[in-house]
């Protein structure tokens, strides 16, 4: 396709989500990315929170982190670059370890990746002997490591009730954990592990607990409010409000609906009649404006995140011209990371 047929197919998708000046330099980018790809027998994996002139254009696979995880893992090409964050890029090349994974920015880490260590999990293991550990996808590969399986948020009821077990401890999101509990009946507790000394003894060996949390939060997510939902409320009665399980328990209940991104997706399409407030991530509610030109989609939300936002055009040309950032994980964390997160994939 010529930067004329792309220029074309971009505006018709995305006209009035992304100006028009922008459009015409980075369907150059378009072009060139594509060529690239051909002829270094490249894939690229894009999730949903990708701004929209990256989304549309380049990515071969779309979709949540439970659907990445799934096709990454029976890609053929040569290069794997993946338009998300590190801990993403790292769960490509858990499952593909002969394979070149490329992460265009070094900088698109994640507050959640960021709230737990692989020694925070071993001393909360130790804290709790013999109960399994459920980690949320988004930790980096040497947390899955000392995982018994992973999850996502559209999954992480069904892998941990696949347990069949009293009492689980499930890392790091302490809303979507709280959310889990909810949903699964199960009483939680956030127990405080003290490093490099045995845990103390207080108020957790008397509780009735069966989920152990970790106050681990998404920086994007956290930031949505009971509040937000009752302003637009009075401002639109007819509004659908749908919330990602990231966001508080309180948020999750004031919503009318909630699940993971691919999941909001599908709902969206299901809608009508009505108008839609999304408590997510907002490049990916201008991805859905975009593929529902007929839904009357509020544009509230103003919250972008920071780390998803380093992956661009630019940087994605110039990691497939240089072939950077290259995801390296030590053989032996990968074995146990790939355990968890195959498990993960099989009960999916």
């Amino acid at each position: 396709m010529d930067i004329n047929s792309i220029y074309n197919s971009m505006q018709k998708a995305l006209k009035g989500i992304v100006p028009e000046i922008e459009l015409k330099y980075k369907a150059e980018l378009v072009y060139k990315i594509n060529n690239l790809k051909k002829e270094k027998n490249a894939i690229i994996l894009g999730h949903n929170y990708m701004e929209p002139a990256l989304f549309y254009t380049i990515p071969d696979i779309k979709g949540d982190s439970l659907e990445l995880s799934r096709k990454a893992a029976e890609v053929d090409n040569d290069i794997i670059v993946f338009c998300g964050v590190k801990f993403m890029a790292e769960t490509a090349k858990i499952l593909n370890p002969n394979k070149t994974v490329l992460l265009p920015s070094q900088k698109a880490g994640c507050s959640l990746a960021e709230s737990i260590t692989a020694d925070d999990v071993r001393q909360l293991k130790k804290s709790f002997p013999g109960v399994p550990v459920v980690t949320y996808v988004n930790t980096y590969a040497d947390v899955k490591a000392e995982s018994d399986i992973c999850c996502t948020s559209s999954n992480a009821v069904s892998v941990v009730n696949s347990l069949k077990t009293d009492t689980v401890i499930f890392l790091p999101d302490e809303y979507l954990a709280k959310n889990v509990a909810k949903e699964t009946g199960k009483h939680i507790i956030f127990p405080q592990i003290l490093h490099g000394t045995e845990q103390k003894k207080n108020d957790v060996d008397i509780l009735d607990y069966q989920l152990i949390g970790w106050k681990g939060r998404c920086e994007v997510h956290e930031k949505f409010s009971v509040e937000d939902i009752n302003n637009v409320r009075e401002q639109f009665s007819d509004v659908v409000v749908l919330a990602h399980p990231e966001c508080s328990p309180e948020v999750v209940e004031a919503s009318d609906f909630s699940g993971s991104t691919t999941t909001m997706i599908k709902y969206v399409e299901k809608l009508n009649g009505c108008k839609i407030l999304l408590l997510t991530e907002c490049s990916m509610g201008d991805n859905i404006i975009a593929e529902n030109p007929d839904k009357d989609i509020l544009r509230l939300c103003s919250v972008r995140c920071p780390h998803m936002n380093q992956i661009t055009l630019e940087a994605t040309l110039s990691s497939l011209t240089d072939l950077k950032y290259k995801i390296e994980i030590p053989e032996d964390i990968r074995l146990r990371a790939h355990k968890a997160v195959q498990r993960m994939i099989e009960i999916s």
